[in-house]
């Protein structure tokens, strides 16, 4: 397992119910979470976090004409993970949005503390597979997964980890769609060993 990794797509409050952009249901994948996490670290692969940490004022948000009501604001609650997220010592989180520019779709686009991006520390790490769950389907999880994929590696997506906002119907099907016809593999708590080949 030591070339798995697990991304956890933006599992931040302002995602979830009572949230400035819920998703619903949102709260009800970090159980879920959770028992990947965990399973992929007793097996000794690594874990990733991603996170919006966007500046007050953002191209990203209605106020500076992009499509989103403000959210994920650096350092303020609505930032924060989610309080039952149990993330493994060990953890790395990864920032993104942080530019008044950047949508930060992507967990790709994103950086750890010390300034590299993803992909360069997966590879760094000797990752080749990566496990993809959080929020939302058809936005920061279908980027990143996209990107994944795009940077080689072999992607699965968790299809019990995961929670679309659909804003127009279809959205989150499209999105799935797209995923798994660009090469994700889905799997499932159940199925994920059996799909990685591996003791998750």
């Amino acid at each position: 397992m030591e070339d798995t990794a697990l991304l956890i797509v933006d599992m931040q409050n302002d995602f979830c119910p009572g949230g400035a952009l819920p998703v619903e249901d949102g709260d009800h994948v970090v159980p879920l979470l959770n028992e990947y996490a965990h399973r992929v670290a007793r097996a000794g692969g690594a874990v990733f976090a991603s996170r919006d940490w966007h500046p007050i004022e953002t191209r990203h948000f209605r106020t500076g004409g992009g499509p989103w009501p403000p959210h994920c604001v650096r350092e303020t609650p609505g930032a924060a993970f989610h309080p039952d997220l149990d993330l493994p010592a060990g953890s790395t989180i990864i920032t993104k949005g942080d530019n008044a520019l950047d949508n930060g779709y992507s967990a790709f686009d994103g950086h750890v503390a010390d300034g590299r991006r993803l992909a360069e520390v997966l590879h760094a790490r000797g990752i080749s597979r990566v496990l993809v769950g959080g929020l939302a389907t058809d936005y920061c999880v279908r980027a990143s997964v996209l990107d994944a994929l795009r940077n080689g590696f072999r992607t699965v997506l968790l299809l019990d980890a995961i929670r679309g906002i659909d804003i127009e119907e279809g959205d989150v099907a499209r999105a799935l769609d797209e995923m798994l016809r660009a090469g994700a593999v889905a799997a499932t708590l159940e199925t994920v060993g059996e799909v990685t080949g591996a003791a998750v």
